[in-house]
């Protein structure tokens, strides 16, 4: 099991350390120094196979195994058990409002692999949107990429012999239920693997899988 006590040495937080740009919604909460001394801000770079949460009755992997975090900290948002990748995690209440907020419409990037190779009419169904459960996904960029340099997942994907895969990069404002996986196989592409990347300006980088990072409250700013 990985130590709960390491966190990653890193600099690769640089990208959150920019100004939010001008007429957002979003501020700086660094006015009140009392409370800027009390926000906490962690990056996690979460494996295949691990709950977003503390705990499992059912004793299965979770973020409570890879790092001994603060009481009042908890995720913003979610990663399926079957995608990896960043996640957030924070005290700061009204952080947590905003990025929650559907309304907000904030970006997240996601790397993932498909079966196949995805033509240019394909990429623009998936940026103009596609029907998932009856109802239309907002618009999305969408790129083919090369291969990242990710650590091998395991247990590894199985790709098929007879069938090609690749990589897309697929930047969304919205966040319903497994959508990546629900777009990509709705225009022929299944899913092999999912990786977030980005939320805003926070990037993934080369914090590698399992492995913290926090973000000090004085360094850390969001812009879209």
């Amino acid at each position: 099991m990985p130590s709960t006590n390491s966190i990653e040495k890193s600099s690769n937080y640089h990208n959150a350390a920019s100004s939010f740009s001008k007429g957002s919604k979003l501020k700086n909460r660094l006015d009140d120094k009392i409370n800027a001394s009390k926000l906490r801000y962690f990056l996690f770079n979460k494996p295949y196979g691990v709950l977003c949460q503390f705990t499992d009755k059912d004793g299965r992997k979770t973020i409570g195994d890879y790092y001994n975090f603060p009481k009042d900290v908890y995720p913003v948002g979610r990663l399926d058990l079957d995608s990896e990748g960043l996640l957030l995690l924070t005290n700061d209440k009204k952080l947590t409002d905003y990025l929650l907020n559907p309304g907000n419409k904030h970006e997240r990037e996601y790397y993932v692999q498909v079966e196949g190779v995805p033509g240019f009419s394909t990429l623009k169904q998936l940026e103009e949107g596609v029907v998932i459960e009856c109802k239309a996904t907002l618009p999305v960029c969408a790129r083919i990429i090369d291969e990242p340099n990710f650590i091998e997942r395991f247990p590894p994907i199985r790709i098929r012999k007879t069938v090609p895969a690749s990589w897309i990069s697929l930047t969304l404002i919205e966040g319903r239920n497994r959508q990546v996986r629900k777009m990509t196989a709705a225009v022929g592409h299944p899913t092999l693997r999912l990786v977030r990347v980005r939320i805003l300006n926070l990037l993934l980088d080369d914090l590698k899988p399992g492995k913290v990072k926090e973000i000090p409250a004085e360094d850390f700013y969001l812009h879209e």
